[in-house]
């Protein structure tokens, strides 16, 4: 089976959960739901997870960044959080570069 860039970048739309930072710890937390972060995270750091894998670069044009696809698999939530295949093989291909996309924030 093929996977093209098209269908990892379709594949990073699906994923699911909430994407917060923890100021006392330094660290992300994905949950899956805005009640469940309490106190610790600001409530303006919360970002939905499809949003939290891509960065800005130039215009409308964003990267799927590795090293955010990467938090969200240390969590081992695959199933919840929707990683899917083509995810997994984009995290695999070191040898390719980052996915540069049109892209407008949801």
């Amino acid at each position: 089976m093929t996977i093209k860039s098209t269908d990892i970048c379709a594949a990073a739309e699906q994923l699911k959960g909430l994407v917060g930072f923890n100021r006392k710890t330094h660290q992300y937390i994905v949950r899956f739901s805005e009640d469940s972060f309490g106190m610790d995270v600001d409530e303006a750091s919360i970002m939905p997870a499809s949003e939290f894998v891509w960065r800005a670069t130039e215009g409308e044009v964003m990267a799927l960044k590795r090293e955010r696809l990467q938090i969200l698999l240390n969590q081992h939530v695959d199933d919840r959080l929707q990683i899917s295949q083509p995810l997994r093989l984009y995290m695999q291909r070191h040898d390719l570069p980052e996915i540069l996309a049109q892209r407008s924030r949801q």
